[in-house]
């Protein structure tokens, strides 16, 4: 007993390590997902920070090791907790290839993907028909169909995350306007300073990314390795266009231009 409650006072980051397994044979590389080009060099890296943020362009995988990670933890794939019907995914056989190491391990939590979050709302309204209304009191009181799209997943994150447990974020920016993301930002620091929750989040959000105590880390070629903000490609973009709107447009409309020059003299 004393052991047990030695373990409920440990604080995030629950999830420790993430790497391959070491016996993976060489051919299976050559498939997805492990032909991806963070996966083919091999993955190993350590959490050290109640909050990761996941950065890298589209396709790099930030996504597949997300849904790994959920699949771990007995989360449903298209989005809640392990109490919600476990629905597969093309990306869960990651998991296969995955060792996750814990202190302790965490079942807990909640998976979060903007990409399949009408199929979210839909299990959760269908729970409710089958099962009362009363589920909806774990959203705000009302189905998330009667809320804009930003005001559903704020409901989302303001109800459900808090408790002790991981909590997976893919893409959380997606419906979230400027003002949202700030107020996101807030609850971000409120789960921090409770000291309870461990957050690993996946975002093309400039203004997330900079979460000042954050470790982030970029998904490209070389593998998955931590960077510096102002050295994400998402920085540098946004800097450029804030400095000089005007500017920046001009040149992005000069490439277009070339661009389409070039295909039409082929």
């Amino acid at each position: 007993m004393a052991r047990s409650a030695a373990k409920s006072r440990l604080k995030p980051p629950y999830l420790k390590r993430i790497s391959l397994l070491d016996d993976i044979p060489r051919a299976a590389f050559a498939d997805f997902p492990l032909s991806l080009p963070a996966l083919r060099g091999g993955l190993d890296v350590e959490l050290t920070s109640p909050i990761t943020i996941v950065v890298g362009a589209n396709g790099s995988g930030k996504s597949t090791i997300l849904e790994a990670i959920a699949s771990h933890c007995g989360f449903a794939l298209t989005g809640g907790n392990k109490n919600i019907a476990h629905r597969s995914s093309e990306h869960e056989h990651l998991a296969d290839f995955l060792r996750l190491s814990w202190l302790p391990k965490m079942t807990e939590g909640f998976f979060f993907r903007a990409e399949t979050f009408f199929q979210f709302i839909d299990t959760i309204d269908q729970l409710a028909e089958e099962s009362g209304a009363r589920i909806y009191d774990s959203y705000g009181g009302v189905s998330m169909r009667e809320r804009s799209h930003g005001q559903s997943f704020m409901a989302v994150f303001e109800n459900r995350f808090g408790r002790r447990g991981l909590y997976l974020m893919d893409e959380p920016e997606a419906a979230l306007s400027p003002q949202r993301q700030v107020d996101f930002l807030h609850l971000l620091r409120r789960l921090e300073r409770e000291g309870q929750s461990q957050i690993i989040m996946a975002t093309h959000s400039p203004m997330l990314m900079a979460y000042p105590s954050a470790t982030l880390l970029e998904v490209s070629d070389a593998g998955l390795k931590p960077i510096e903000f102002h050295e994400t490609t998402h920085f540098k973009i946004w800097r450029q266009f804030a400095l000089n709107p005007d500017g920046f447009m001009a040149g992005v409309m000069m490439d277009a231009d070339e661009a389409a020059d070039a295909s039409d003299d082929d």
